[in-house]
């Protein structure tokens, strides 16, 4: 079967002046991270701020043997960029409904799955039901599917969210410009695209129909999003889809180079494993560790210190508990990954599974147990 050409933006698809997915592509076409030793790691860790080859270094094999040391250091740039705060939030998937065929994904259109999609009823009852647990920050996510979740259903349950939350955040399918203008506009304050792999030929394997099948078009979406005003764009790849070290180098200096196109913006990074999902229950995180993610999580920190970093359920509890107020400065809590199920049952099946199931409660526990100060709202509307 004839594919379409994952670098062509089909009808619709917005087209903007910009460089920077050339750049990043560029740059990490010559990034050989084995070329690396103890002296060029010992070298950076000395500097005060850090440059492209520095991250480079970082994320090289031979960085892996100074983690106590990057720790440590990262420890410091957290406390002066966050002080001692955490900052709480959940997801609540709204629809699951989804037009693309990625192989890796527990949403695939291919897979046999209970979907499933929020009345505005039902998203009134749930982001309520969140509210009352004291969390300030929601995340609104839907499969990538315009036909049953499109703009103006989103919004709908955007303007909801704002009578319950001063934070809302937003996972969705990329979208134009003027779609996020409009989206700003309903409530939503920051938007999440990953790239999932930076890697071209990798994409265009697993990514084999849909809109999602539009690599540039996918990239440009966190600048798209900046132009149609949100406040904030978060970047991230799904490490173990291709060369985790060079994927987390590409999501690094993208996120840098939107940081110095548009000043404004906040910044933050969140960095998913593959986990197990429906119809591939023994898919597994591809050989990135634990010690690998955290490496990962501690060069960002030194490269970007005032960069937001969200650790999610996809993680143990005790890893997660691990890395805030060292690295990660964001944590989400209550989590339910399907279609709904903070007030009722889910309305469909959840795209992964989670591996720290515990309440907000629990999560607050064991912030306050570390010595830092779980937060629930990081933004005041005046």
């Amino acid at each position: 079967m004839k594919r379409t050409n994952y670098m062509e933006y089909q009808k619709g698809m917005e087209q903007i002046e910009s460089n920077i997915m050339d750049k990043v592509l560029s740059k990490v076409k010559t990034y050989d991270y084995n070329s690396y030793n103890k002296e060029n790691v010992l070298n950076v860790l000395d500097k005060d701020s850090l440059n492209y080859e520095d991250l480079k270094i970082l994320l090289s094999p031979a960085a892996a043997d100074f983690l106590e040391t990057m720790a440590a250091k990262a420890k410091i740039e957290t406390m002066k960029h966050f002080g001692n705060s955490v900052c709480l939030f959940t997801p609540l998937y709204i629809a699951n409904y989804c037009e693309n065929e990625c192989v890796y994904c527990g949403f695939n259109c291919k897979n046999k799955i209970n979907r499933g999609k929020l009345s505005y009823d039902d998203i009134d009852k749930e982001l309520k039901a969140i509210a009352k647990t004291g969390l300030k920050e929601v995340l609104i996510l839907t499969g990538e599917c315009r036909n049953q979740s499109n703009v103006e259903y989103i919004g709908e349950a955007l303007k909801t969210a704002k009578k319950y939350f001063t934070t809302i955040g937003i996972e969705i399918y990329p979208l134009n410009s003027d779609e996020y203008a409009y989206l700003r506009e309903c409530g939503a304050d920051f938007v999440s695209v990953y790239q999932e792999t930076y890697d071209t030929k990798r994409y265009e394997e697993v990514h084999l129909s849909g809109s999602k099948r539009i690599y540039p078009y996918r990239f440009n979406a966190q600048e798209r999003a900046l132009m149609g005003g949100m406040r904030g764009v978060a970047f991230g790849s799904l490490l173990g889809l291709s060369d985790f070290r060079k994927d987390a180098f590409a999501a690094g200096i993208h996120a840098d180079l939107i940081r110095r196109k548009y000043p404004q913006a906040e910044i933050s990074f969140s960095l998913p494993r593959l986990r197990p999902y429906i119809n591939n229950a023994e898919n597994n995180p591809n050989d990135v560790h634990e010690t690998q993610l955290l490496q990962v999580m501690l060069a960002y920190r030194l490269f970007m210190p005032y960069a937001g970093i969200t650790i999610s359920t996809r993680e143990r509890a005790g890893f997660r508990d691990n890395v805030i107020g060292m690295a990660a400065t964001k944590i989400s809590a209550g989590v339910s990954v399907g279609v709904g199920g903070h007030e009722e049952e889910t309305k469909g099946d959840e795209q992964f599974e989670i591996s720290d199931p515990r309440s907000v409660k629990e999560v607050c526990q064991a912030i306050t147990k570390k010595g830092l100060q779980p937060v629930y709202t990081d933004y005041i509307y005046v």
